[in-house]
């Protein structure tokens, strides 16, 4: 299994428009972030999780060429907004593109890009396939994948876990129950938006708490905002099995 961080920033993402602080003109690359998506490559099938609004920007970088399946955490702009652009896929592999989410999350997307699902369809519009996900175990392409449900505020939210591997993003608690889902895996991607406590994500203390509980061989921190500092400064104080993820960052189990 290959993994790619298409993007590991927060709705604005870094640097925020019209913003002058330190991080925002910061040119390490690695404090310049687009919004969160991870891609998955495995068994000859590309998953991606979530589709923001810097989604074509983060193909033509990553230079993909298909497209297996789209899961979706939640129905925010920052993870459905670029789902438009598509097209692309469905031009050049000549297929509708399978689209995996909670049904909360689909009824939104048929709302949001509802000129998809129009009877009498625009030519060129994306063509999608919707799939409903619930709170168990399901497959794509005889992969199997695990939601874990998990709150962002007042908000039910999905991370997915494949394999050795688990994602959540957006998350401000998870129950002992959903987490006994995550124990075992070898990479947890985690969101931490900053180091102060915010009310619907993990702070960056918090965050750190859990990768300890669970114990993983590596976490990853994404969905991380400008308000958390430089990448390199914070990244020397974490734990030596915990790393603060960037735009780019690959890496296999």
């Amino acid at each position: 299994m290959k993994i790619t961080f298409l993007g590991t920033g927060t709705s604005l993402g870094t640097p925020v428009i019209a913003c002058n602080c330190p991080v925002c003109k910061s040119k390490n690359p690695k404090d310049k972030r687009l919004r969160s998506s991870v891609m998955i490559e495995i068994k000859d099938n590309v998953f991606i999780i979530d589709v923001g609004p810097d989604f074509r920007q983060q193909m033509l970088r990553e230079k993909v060429t298909n497209l297996d399946a789209l899961i979706l955490t939640h129905e925010h702009i920052d993870h459905v907004g670029g789902l438009d652009d598509i097209r692309a896929f469905n031009l050049f592999l000549q297929k509708p593109i399978d689209i995996y989410a909670r049904q909360r999350v689909l009824e939104s997307i048929k709302k949001e890009f509802f000129y998809v699902f129009d009877k009498n369809r625009y030519p060129g519009v994306p063509k999608v396939n919707l799939h409903i996900v619930e709170n168990k175990t399901f497959t794509i392409n005889n992969i199997k994948i695990t939601p874990v449900d998990v709150l962002h505020y007042h908000l039910n939210i999905f991370g997915y876990r494949i394999d050795d591997f688990t994602y959540i993003t957006d998350a401000s608690y998870i129950s002992k129950k959903e987490k006994e889902k995550i124990k075992g895996s070898k990479i947890i991607v985690l969101n931490a938006l900053r180091k102060k406590e915010h009310y619907s994500h993990f702070s960056l203390s918090q965050s750190v708490e859990i990768l300890k509980e669970l114990k993983p061989e590596k976490g990853f921190l994404t969905h991380i905002s400008h308000q958390m500092g430089f990448h390199n400064e914070v990244e020397k104080k974490l734990p030596d099995f915990i790393h603060l993820a960037y735009d780019g960052l690959k890496f296999k189990i």
